[in-house]
C-alpha cells in the first residue's frame, strides 16, 4: 500500500476409494512437507481434485465452466457425518496455503474431520479462461470475492451430495488474511452452507473510514520500536539519506552497489525502491514469528529482533546508515546466503500472486492506509483516493469501487450474524482493521498479543507463546460447540 503500491496479504489435506469414486475425477495423491515443533518433517497427505464451476454464478448469459482445484484429506474423518473443515483459499497457490495451515491438520484427528482446501478463482490452477484469464477486462469481469464465495458454496453442496456419509456433515470455514475475510463473509452470506467460521487476521474493517488509515503503519513501527533501541529511528532516518544520495549519479551507483541490486538503480526507480523497502518492513512485521519459518521468505526466529541488531545508531552519516539498512534488509531477502542479488520487484514468495491481488485492490479490495512520518517510521504518505484511482485506471483500465465492500458485507453492522471467531495478533499490522473486541456471545474476538500474521493457523511449535496456545484451544472449543449445535438442525439437502 505504500506509495500507492498495493501490498499483498500474505495474506492460510489421504482420501478413500469412496471419495475417488464419488468426486468424478482422477485422484492425484500428493504429500506436503512441514515441520513439527521438534523440527522434524511432518507429512500432509491429500488428494488433488477439480470441480467444474460456472464462470458466472449470478448471470445466465455466460454458461461456460472452468476447473476449480481443491485438496482433500479424510484420514481421520468420521464417515458417518463427521465435520468438514473448509479452507477458503486466498490470493495464491492453494498448496502453499495448505502447507502453512498446520492447525487444521493437527485438530482433524480430535474432531474426526475431513479437510478441504479450495483454491480461489484466478489463482494457482483455477483460471476461468486458462492462460487468457488476465488478457482483457471481459475475462476478468468474474474476478470478485462474491463469485469466489459462490464457488465455495457450490463446491460444498457437491461434496455433501456425492461423498457417502457427508450429507449431514457440518462445515466450518477456516481462513487467514484475505482467506480469513472470505471465511467470515462466507458465514455471513451462506449460513445455510457453513455452521461457523474462524477468520484469522482478517481485516474486514479496513475499508472506507471504518478504521483509522494510520493504524496499519503504526503497528509496524511499534513492532520495530519494541525490538531494539534505535531501530525504528534508523529506518525513519533512512528516507532522507536515500533522498540525499539518489539526487546524484554517484549516489545512485552507491545505492545499487550497497544493496546488491540486480539492476542498477535509476532516478526514475527511487520511488519504487523506497516502496520496496517499506514493503519489506511491513512483511517482517507480518511474519515476526517466534521460531524459524519459511512463509514469505526463509527467516530466523523473531526476525525483527535480528534485523534490529544492525540498526542501533540512527545518527550515522547517510552512507553508513544505509549500509546498515542493507544488512537489515538482507536478513529478509538472503537469510540463507544463497541469493546473488536483490530484486526490488519482488518482496514475497512466488506462491502469492501479486498480479491477481493488484487487480482485486483496484476493484473491490480498496483498503486505505496512510503515514505521517511523525508517529511512524515511514515517509509521510496521505491517503489519496484520486491518485490511487488514477493508478488503477492506468494499470488496469478501470476504476475501483471503494464503497462496495461495506455495502455488500455490512461494514461494522454485523451484529445480526453468528458463529464467527475473529483472531488477531498484536504484532500484525492487519489487526488495525480486524475485529478485536467481541460483538456478541457468538461473534467472538481473540487477541494474541505476541502473535504475528495468523500465527494461530500455523503448525504448533515448542516456541509458541502461551497466548497462541490458549487461542487455539478456545478456537477448537467453539468448533465443537458449532458441531454439536448442527446436530439439532434440519438437513436442507
Amino acid at each position: 500500500m505504500a506509495v500507492h503500491v498495493k501490498l499483498p496479504f500474505t495474506v492460510i489435506t489421504i482420501a478413500t476409494a469412496a471419495l475417488a469414486l464419488a468426486l468424478g475425477s482422477s485422484p492425484q495423491p500428493r504429500t506436503l512437507a512441514a515441520r513439527s515443533d521438534s523440527g522434524r518433517p511432518v507429512r500432509f497427505d491429500y488428494e488433488t481434485r477439480y470441480y467444474r464451476q460456472k464462470i458466472d454464478h449470478f448471470g445466465f448469459a455466460e454458461d461456460a465452466t472452468f476447473n476449480q482445484r481443491y485438496l482433500i484429506a479424510d484420514k481421520h474423518w468420521n464417515h458417518n457425518g463427521g465435520p468438514i473443515l473448509f479452507y477458503t483459499g486466498n490470493e495464491g497457490d492453494i498448496t502453499w496455503f495448505c502447507n502453512n495451515t498446520g492447525f487444521m491438520w493437527e485438530i482433524s484427528k480430535e474432531l474426526e474431520a475431513m479437510l478441504v482446501f479450495a483454491e480461489h478463482r484466478y489463482y494457482g490452477e483455477s483460471l476461468p479462461f486458462g492462460s487468457k484469464s488476465f488478457s482483457n477486462l471481459k475475462n476478468l469481469n468474474y474476478f470478485t470475492s462474491e463469485q469466489a464465495l459462490a464457488d465455495f458454496a457450490v463446491l460444498i453442496r457437491n461434496l455433501k451430495q456425492t461423498i457417502p456419509g457427508a450429507r449431514t456433515s457440518p462445515v466450518i470455514a477456516v481462513g487467514g488474511s484475505y482467506g480469513g475475510m472470505l471465511a467470515a463473509w462466507f458465514r455471513m452470506k451462506y449460513p445455510n452452507i457453513v455452521v461457523g467460521a474462524l477468520a484469522a487476521s482478517a481485516p474486514i474493517w479496513l475499508f472506507e473510514n471504518l478504521s483509522p488509515c494510520e493504524g496499519f503503519y503504526n503497528i509496524v513501527t511499534n513492532d520495530f520500536l519494541k525490538s531494539g533501541k534505535g531501530c525504528s529511528e534508523s529506518i525513519k532516518n533512512s528516507w532522507d539519506a536515500i533522498n540525499k544520495l539518489s539526487s546524484t549519479a554517484e549516489g545512485l551507483t552507491f545505492l545499487s552497489h550497497t544493496f546488491h541490486l540486480c539492476s542498477p538503480l535509476q532516478a526514475t526507480d527511487v520511488v519504487f525502491f523506497k516502496s520496496w523497502l517499506s514493503n519489506t518492513w511491513v512483511n517482517l512485521a507480518m511474519v515476526d514469528y517466534p521460531y524459524k519459518a519459511n512463509f514469505l521468505q526463509p527467516l530466523p526466529a523473531w526476525p525483527i529482533k535480528v534485523v534490529c541488531t544492525f540498526l542501533k545508531n540512527p545518527s550515522l552519516p547517510a552512507e553508513s546508515l544505509l549500509q546498515n539498512i542493507f544488512k537489515a534488509v538482507n536478513i529478509y531477502y538472503n537469510y540463507t546466503g544463497n541469493v546473488a542479488c536483490l530484486n526490488i520487484s519482488q518482496t514475497a514468495t512466488s506462491s502469492l500472486d501479486d498480479r491477481g491481488w493488484d487487480y482485486q485492490t483496484c476493484t473491490e479490495m480498496v483498503m486505505p492506509s496512510c503515514s505521517d512520518g511523525i508517529n511512524d517510521m515511514f515517509e509521510p504518505m496521505p491517503w489519496d483516493l484520486q491518485s490511487y484511482s488514477d493508478n488503477c485506471k492506468k494499470d488496469w483500465g478501470l476504476l475501483p469501487r471503494p464503497q462496495w465492500m461495506t455495502t455488500v458485507y455490512g461494514g461494522k453492522n454485523i451484529s445480526s450474524h453468528s458463529n464467527i471467531v475473529f483472531s488477531n495478533g498484536g504484532l500484525d499490522p492487519w489487526a488495525s482493521g480486524g475485529v478485536t473486541k467481541s460483538i456478541s456471545d457468538t461473534l467472538i474476538a481473540i487477541l494474541i498479543p505476541e502473535g504475528a500474521h495468523h500465527l494461530d493457523l500455523r503448525l504448533s511449535n515448542k516456541e509458541d507463546p502461551v497466548s497462541v496456545q490458549k487461542a487455539r484451544t478456545l478456537e477448537v472449543k467453539y468448533f465443537k460447540k458449532w458441531i454439536e449445535q448442527a446436530k439439532t438442525e434440519p438437513v436442507l439437502w
